[in-house]
């Protein structure tokens, strides 16, 4: 299987939940706490193009700076959501699962299952 991945915050129960899920299965995907190693911009795009989805898509909406910086604009461009993203990693979601050229936000935990089962 090749590598894994996970975008994890320690704090977050999703994040631990994922990581469980994983390790009942054997899996010891290598951890990126996105807090403490912020992903840059070419990072990002990265896993937004593995997530297929817009970056915007990615964003936390709960978090107070979504609202206060404005990204709660339903045409807010790509660039801007990422700048958004690498300023303030917190606004990122998580936790991500990343598998070779493929990745799912696991919310809930067993999306993690989309990428490992089977395979």
């Amino acid at each position: 299987m090749p590598d894994l991945a996970l975008y994890h915050n320690d704090a977050c129960s999703k994040c631990r939940a994922t990581a469980a899920l994983l390790a009942e299965r054997g899996l010891q995907p290598r951890v990126v706490e996105y807090l403490l190693t912020p992903p840059d911009d070419a990072t990002l795009r990265d896993l937004v193009g593995k997530l297929a989805i817009p970056a915007r898509e990615l964003l936390r909406k709960g978090e107070p700076e979504y609202a206060g910086l404005g990204l709660d604009d339903p045409t807010l461009p790509d660039d801007i959501a990422i700048a958004a993203m690498v300023a303030q990693p917190r606004l990122i979601e998580r936790p991500i699962l990343v598998r070779g050229e493929r990745a799912v936000i696991c919310r809930p935990p067993e999306r993690a299952l989309e990428l490992v089962d089977g395979a």
